[in-house]
């Protein structure tokens, strides 16, 4: 557990620079970006540093490493090629720019990469050499959640691409199964650490993972802020998408009378 000091003392490091470079760029966006980059250099370092067997370390390393970089990578696109999101740009506008709150902001974020990577330390300390299968079905989940993600991301970049789509929100592909089908796949990828986890004795400090990103992602952070700018920005459009679609879990969906 001492190692996740190291986590720490990283995610305090690169938010810090966050701050400093959202103060240049006006643009609070770029938290996202270095959250999924530390989270990925937790598991990273915590495979690295790990007192497990080598095989869920690596396993650990590949799918944690792969998965972060890719978020962050996407997200980047965004951040350095479109305005300030909505949601921190009504953030920016609510505090009046005031910059202590908004470093308080990133480094709220530094300790949600130290609890995010509790998964990462349930695996990293797993003795179990004999991880073969185990490993397979991490992977499974791993490219079913991250695939689907990525899919979702896909989708939704096309469709705001269209000038003619301003406005209007997503329907197509995944989006018409559930309201965030990004937020859906983000949480079922914490399963993959689940899995890994297994004969780790710290092995319920991976169910940290999905807890956790549901709570964040359903109450906190990830839901609520998102439909409240998607109401602001999109008014009555948005709220036929609500009557009618999932907001969650996808499926298929219903009448907006019903």
């Amino acid at each position: 557990m001492s190692s996740l000091w190291w986590v720490l003392l990283y995610a305090v490091l690169i938010m810090a620079w966050g701050w400093a470079w959202q103060r240049r760029h006006q643009n609070i966006g770029i938290v996202d970006v270095l959250w999924a980059k530390g989270v990925a250099a937790g598991a990273l370092l915590l495979a690295w540093l790990g007192d497990g067997a080598l095989q869920p370390r690596i396993a650990l390393a590949l799918l944690g490493g792969l998965w972060g970089g890719r978020l962050a990578l996407h997200l980047w696109r965004r951040v350095r090629s479109e305005a300030e999101d909505g949601r921190y740009r009504y953030l920016r506008e609510h505090w009046h720019g005031h910059q202590g709150k908004i470093f308080g902001f990133f480094m709220a974020q530094a300790v949600l990469v130290v609890l995010f990577a509790l998964p990462f330390v349930a695996v990293a300390n797993n003795p179990r050499s004999d991880m073969p299968a185990w490993i397979a079905a991490a992977l499974v989940v791993w490219l079913l959640s991250v695939g689907g993600e990525a899919l979702a991301d896909r989708q939704l970049a096309r469709f705001r691409a269209d000038p003619a789509n301003k406005g209007r929100t997503c329907r197509e592909g995944l989006w018409r199964y559930t309201r965030h089908p990004n937020y859906f796949f983000e949480w079922l990828h914490w399963f993959t650490y689940v899995v890994l986890a297994a004969g780790s004795p710290l092995w319920w400090l991976a169910w940290t993972g999905p807890v956790l990103m549901y709570v964040f992602l359903r109450y906190l952070s990830g839901v609520p802020f998102t439909e409240k700018q998607a109401l602001r920005s999109r008014g009555d459009d948005y709220r036929d998408y609500q009557r009618s679609t999932p907001m969650f879990f996808p499926w298929f969906p219903r009448s907006p009378k019903e």
